[in-house]
């Protein structure tokens, strides 16, 4: 049995969205999704989006500074996987680059060797060196890493053993 959306007004859909933007930082494509829920459209939708940013509840450069530092922070993503992110939710690339910016370079390849050594002591000791490398890389790059750094950790880590 499917529930009947409720018609929002705009001032309630207004009153909605600001509570949902303090709750979180949100991105306009959040919003507007949230606002189509809300039964909102065409104009009044455009207004209220227009409304949020005037009044700071939107703002897509913290979003992006805020996703790029939770991401790569706490799920210890490369900067591939959080670019692709913030590219799903229609970041612009302005924000995009200057929240990729803000990830220090010497975090960033602490982060990628700290995976590489977790990586390589799960996978079996029976296994040639070719096999444990191509592992390492698969992971490393599904976590969104670059290739060239990716070997050269690889590379890195092969000679200290």
């Amino acid at each position: 049995m499917q529930r009947k959306a409720k018609y929002y007004s705009k001032e309630e859909a207004l009153q909605k969205l600001r509570h949902y933007c303090a709750y979180q930082e949100r991105c306009q494509k959040e919003v507007r999704t949230k606002l189509l829920e809300l039964g909102q459209r065409g104009d009044d939708l455009e207004e209220i989006i227009a409304m949020l940013i005037e009044e700071n509840f939107i703002d897509e450069e913290r979003f992006a500074q805020l996703y790029v530092g939770g991401k790569f922070r706490i799920k210890r993503w490369g900067r591939q996987k959080i670019i692709n992110g913030l590219m799903q939710k229609n970041i612009s690339d302005y924000c995009m680059n200057k929240a990729i910016k803000m990830i220090n370079e010497e975090d960033y390849f602490n982060v990628l060797k700290e995976l590489a050594t977790s990586k390589l002591s799960k996978i079996s000791e029976s296994e040639d060196i070719y096999t444990k490398r191509k592992k390492v890389a698969n992971y490393l790059v599904q976590r969104g890493f670059e290739n060239e750094i990716i070997w050269s950790v690889i590379k890195e880590l092969e000679l200290s053993e």
